[in-house]
């Protein structure tokens, strides 16, 4: 996966923002004719696009600040993540087949040690559903920051959690968010996901 500062402004991610051409063969294979996507992206490299979940890769889409501190967990404790996509105030973050399914019952089954420290919403998408993923390659203008890859795909066959992971990422962040303050970490806009320390 692509090393991407995790909060920068539209101009300052340079080319290395962009999904690669293997991932976006990758991204591409998920839907029914990945020729015509990938000719699409030829065309038009800034354009969005909707694609089929459930035999590629699910989708768990959460809040922005719960995802960060998913996202967050899941790279400073634990194996690190798939692709991770912020899209119209939401975290996308790609999964294996499956997790849509089973990912639910998980949270359902976990005992929260009080109030406050229950996870929010997860919008699990599997067979049947289908997620707008942001361009391969980040328009410059303020727009893009509404739709842009945290941690881009950058081969055809990424490393994805499998819903035990993301249990364990969305269990951590609801406990460590209990506390509640209105100044943001000092260094928020400096975080970079390192893919090489990933397990």
């Amino acid at each position: 996966m692509s090393r991407i500062p995790y909060e920068t402004f539209p101009g300052d991610l340079g080319d290395a923002a962009g999904v690669t051409s293997e991932g976006a063969a990758w991204l591409a294979s998920a839907g029914t004719y990945p020729r015509s996507t990938l000719a699409f992206w030829e065309e038009r490299p800034d354009a969005p696009v909707v694609l089929p979940c459930g035999m590629v890769f699910d989708v768990v889409s959460a809040p922005a600040l719960f995802g960060r501190h998913m996202l967050d967990r899941l790279w400073d404790e634990g194996p690190g993540s798939g692709p991770v996509a912020v899209f119209r105030g939401r975290m996308l973050l790609f999964a294996a087949p499956g997790t849509a399914a089973r990912l639910p019952s998980l949270l359902g089954w976990e005992e929260w040690g009080g109030r406050g420290q229950a996870v929010p919403p997860l919008l699990c998408h599997g067979t049947g559903d289908a997620v707008t993923v942001p361009a391969p390659h980040a328009d410059r203008s303020p727009a893009s920051a509404d739709a842009r890859w945290l941690v881009a795909p950058d081969t055809r066959q990424p490393w994805l959690p499998g819903p035990e992971i993301l249990l364990w990422a969305a269990v951590r962040a609801a406990r460590s968010t209990v506390r509640i303050s209105i100044f943001p970490p000092a260094d928020q806009d400096a975080k970079v996901y390192d893919v090489s320390r990933r397990r």
